[in-house]
């Protein structure tokens, strides 16, 4: 059997003496929102360093900053998540855009969405899978953001996991992580494909404390997928264009919409709509061309939520 060093872990009473709630709020928050947890034998425990990091990441009485800086000015600001293709997108909007300067900050979807809120960045980009499972980004933003953001898509990607080049370790799904002979490298709480990865885990019959390398992670997915590539790690949940590049195989899960979160008092500034219009060049198509994985037959486009809140 593998050693895992396992976290410190607090039964549901020490969660709401924590938090200063009843237990019953507790089994909310973990439904409602996302709050770390596994379940063993029947009973909920929570790791207390994810607690902690899930009450960072849902702090709403930061002082808003309200970036001064207008994307008029040259400067685009923009925070979130990770994306092989957006990286390329954003050296060919500098090739385009002499005039502008943009910056990206990789803090995974929840990061960005926490960054428009506090007013650092002029763009969010996120791909948050919701409770329903088949739509993205726009009840976390109703939750999360005092006005609703205009949401355009940036494209649809294709989320899975990587493993070794001939799966010399016959994984078939994520249950497979359980085994004795299987390491994985993950990626860090508050992004999206973390929590993809706990939503597979919570439909299987294995718990996160079963998975040598759960708590191992990374900060982008290239980095998950050398991990696989040089053998540290048998198997990472990443994005098909990764297995593409680095030539290993895939097992895919679930397309998913990846988006551009924009604040309504932004969207009309030069630097965003210069941005918005890339995705409509043909050179932006040719450069998603090159990548396995991706779909644009929603780049570009402004999405409508039937279901979020009107905050104005």
């Amino acid at each position: 059997m593998k050693s895992i060093q396992m976290p410190k872990l607090l039964s549901t009473k020490e969660v709401a003496d924590l938090l200063n709630v009843n237990e019953k709020m507790v089994y909310s928050l973990v439904n409602e929102k996302g709050l770390p947890a596994t379940k063993v034998t029947g009973k909920w425990l929570f790791p207390l360093r994810l607690v902690e990091e899930w009450l960072d990441s849902h702090v709403i009485n930061y002082k808003r900053s309200d970036i001064a800086l207008s994307t008029d000015d040259g400067v685009l600001l923009i925070a979130g998540s990770d994306d092989l293709l957006f990286q390329r997108a954003l050296s060919l909007y500098h090739s385009k855009r002499k005039d502008m300067v943009a910056f990206f900050a990789n803090l995974g979807s929840m990061g960005g969405l926490t960054s428009l809120r506090r007013g650092l960045c002029h763009i969010g980009v996120c791909h948050l899978l919701q409770d329903e499972k088949n739509e993205y980004n726009f009840d976390f933003a109703d939750q999360e953001l005092d006005r609703a953001p205009i949401f355009v898509n940036f494209s649809q990607r294709e989320q899975g996991i990587l493993i070794r080049k001939g799966n010399p370790k016959g994984i078939r799904s994520v249950s497979d992580f359980a085994r004795d002979d299987v390491r994985i490298v993950n990626r860090q709480l508050g992004t999206g494909t973390r929590l993809l990865l706990d939503y597979e885990i919570s439909r299987s019959a294995i718990s996160a404390s079963d998975i040598a390398g759960y708590h191992d992670v990374v900060p982008r997915h290239l980095d998950a997928g050398l991990e696989v590539l040089s053998g540290r790690a048998d198997a990472a949940p990443a994005i098909r264009a990764v297995a593409g590049l680095l030539d290993l195989d895939f097992i895919s899960l679930r397309w998913e919409r990846f988006d551009l979160l924009i604040s309504r008092d932004r969207f009309l500034e030069r630097g965003i709509q210069n941005f918005i219009s890339l995705l409509h060049d043909q050179e932006f198509k040719n450069l998603a061309q090159s990548f396995s994985g991706y779909d644009l037959s929603l780049s570009g486009t402004m999405l409508y939520p039937d279901n979020l809140t009107n905050k104005e």
